[in-house]
């Protein structure tokens, strides 16, 4: 051990002294993806909060509560298959999040053409995720008679936690696609190869695209299967 180390590692308060006056790193953790946690952790709760206050209004409610099977089935040939929107839309949310480690994989091997169109990829398949969430909405307000302060199926309730839970992860979609174009284009267009060819962005894009993907796992359990 060098005679710095031991001195910042000295014992009792002068050791603390010692080690807050040497500015020592804890974590080598870069500046933008500390913060891109920071963010994740707080959207992780605010998610929380909408989840669990769901699953206390759907078990207190003395209103009969929607079956989810039966409330978003589309008719294929005259037959109601239930959730196959919803699946469809799970399904295209799992195959972006690998293409967006692909993304951050060829991100790291510099590999400029690949990086682009993997994450052009990911922000097409979020888009597609969007649009099918828009005509879900659509079907049901327009179709179904289904208001965030109303519901004619059953429980009014149920309007109101479908648009809050399914409109904020929604705004989430929306926003990483229009971020991950951005960075995308700046990758095309060689911009972090002009500033050090440092591609950490792509990882800290992924880091976001990933928890959205994980936030509607959660969402598709305890709101659609359950």
């Amino acid at each position: 051990m060098s005679e710095a180390s031991a001195t910042a590692l000295q014992s009792g308060v002068k050791g603390v002294v010692n080690d807050f006056s040497s500015d020592m790193q804890s974590f080598h953790v870069p500046w933008g993806k500390a913060m891109m946690w920071i963010f994740l952790l707080s959207d992780t709760f605010i998610f929380s909060i909408f989840l669990v206050s769901y699953m206390t209004v759907r078990m207190s409610t003395t209103d009969p509560w929607p079956y989810p099977s039966e409330v978003f089935a589309l008719s294929f040939g005259g037959e109601p298959i239930p959730l196959i929107l919803i699946a469809i839309m799970t399904f295209i949310l799992i195959t972006s999040s690998g293409t967006m480690a692909m993304a951050v994989n060829m991100g790291y091997r510099k590999d400029k053409k690949k990086t682009f169109w993997l994450m052009a990829a990911t922000a097409l398949l979020g888009a597609s995720f969007v649009g099918m969430q828009m005509f879900e909405w659509t079907k049901l307000i327009v179709d179904e008679g289904v208001r965030p302060w109303g519901n004619p199926m059953g429980a009014p309730q149920f309007g109101s936690s479908f648009f809050m839970i399914t409109g904020f992860h929604g705004l989430h979609v929306s926003a990483g696609v229009i971020y991950l174009m951005v960075v995308a284009n700046r990758v095309r267009t060689g911009f972090y190869e002009r500033r050090g060819n440092n591609y950490e962005i792509v990882e800290i894009a992924g880091l976001y695209w990933h928890f959205v993907d994980l936030v509607w796992v959660f969402i598709f359990a305890f709101f659609y299967l359950w």
